[in-house]
């Protein structure tokens, strides 16, 4: 009988320990998965819930990096006039504009391999792996989704955006920041009417001459460097 009693206590001993090393390891659980949410929430955009420069850079990289680097297109895209229905209609109006390109580029994205980012006011960007066979209709395509008009508080907003493509076809062996500011150069030469849409960039649009690593007219790169 003091055996079983002996070996209950011992049971009973080992079950408490079990249960009072589970409570921390549950709180640190949970506490870990909370920052972890909390860190992926800082990364993106709190207007329009996309990705954030940083990570859509290391996603570039990343797929550059993978047998379908031939099929990555990188998209960087504009606003046309956005300031204007700032102007017109107020800031409400504005950031309206903004969330509903953003929505319209993470639909699309979802559908594929692909990350949607917001850089930056009115200047967004997508790493996208397409064939090369359906990779212009499909980018033609989210040319004409992002263009449709909204309606906010009775007035029609009218949308529209410069595109510029850089595939990594065209720059082999280029990193993903190279193949970022082609995509950039191309879309300041169709905005400016240099070159129609679509415009694929080329090896001279991704060594354009930068200030503060950015092309030349970019907003803040006024803005003298830091020095290292």
């Amino acid at each position: 009988m003091d055996s079983a009693l002996r070996l209950q206590a011992r049971a009973g001993q080992r079950a408490l320990l079990i249960t009072t090393l589970a409570v921390p390891l549950t709180g640190w659980t949970v506490h870990a998965l909370t920052l972890h949410r909390l860190l992926a929430h800082a990364r993106k955009d709190r207007l329009t819930g996309l990705w954030c420069r940083p990570e859509f850079v290391a996603y570039g990289e990343r797929l550059v990096r993978t047998r379908r680097r031939n099929t990555v297109h990188v998209l960087m895209l504009d606003g046309v006039d956005f300031k204007g229905v700032n102007d017109t209609y107020g800031h409400a109006a504005g950031d309206t504009v903004i969330q509903t390109m953003g929505r319209r580029l993470a639909r699309w994205s979802s559908n594929r391999t692909a990350l949607a980012a917001r850089l930056g006011g009115d200047e967004f960007a997508v790493c996208v792996a397409l064939p090369q066979e359906t990779a212009l209709a499909e980018i033609t395509e989210l040319r004409e989704q992002l263009r449709q008009p909204l309606q906010h508080e009775g007035h029609t907003l009218r949308l529209d955006v410069s595109i510029g493509i850089s595939r990594a076809a065209d720059l082999p062996s280029e990193t993903m920041s190279r193949i970022l500011r082609g995509a950039d150069t191309a879309m300041y030469k169709v905005k400016n009417g240099e070159t129609a849409f679509p415009y694929f960039a080329t090896r001279a649009d991704a060594y354009v001459e930068s200030v503060n690593g950015r092309r030349a007219g970019r907003r803040g790169t006024h803005t003298p460097a830091r020095a290292a």
